[in-house]
């Protein structure tokens, strides 16, 4: 099975949103009227969730983890890899460098949103 050695497959990304969308519709099926907005809400959110790619999903589960251990800097250096290894001790350190990979573009995503939001003050 080339693609899922210990090298090449660090985090498995489980994907549920399908099966709530499916639920969500049986239940928008028979929903009263009052129920339908939170229903129909419920299934778009359900939607966008299920469209965030599996790299965005790696990279906050990854900075999720440097953070557990106190880690609070930026996600590609030495020290947020050993970080990362410290909370998640079975990752290599090429597992560990992917991901750190993936984190720092989340956190660079966030911090261009961030940049342009108009200021508040």
């Amino acid at each position: 099975m080339t693609g899922f050695g210990k090298q090449n497959m660090a985090v498995l990304v489980l994907r549920e949103a399908d099966d709530i969308t499916t639920v969500l519709r049986r239940a928008l099926d028979t929903a009263p009227a009052e129920e339908r907005p939170g229903l129909e809400r419920a299934m778009a959110l359900a939607a966008e969730a299920g469209a965030v790619p599996d790299a965005e999903l790696r990279g906050r589960w990854a900075l999720r983890r440097m953070a557990s251990t106190g880690y609070e800097g930026p996600p590609r250096t030495v020290a947020a890899i050993k970080a990362l290894r410290t909370a998640e001790r079975s990752l290599s350190l090429l597992q560990a460098v992917n991901l750190s990979k993936d984190a720092e573009a989340v956190a660079t995503e966030a911090q261009d949103v961030r940049a342009a939001e108009p200021d508040a003050t």
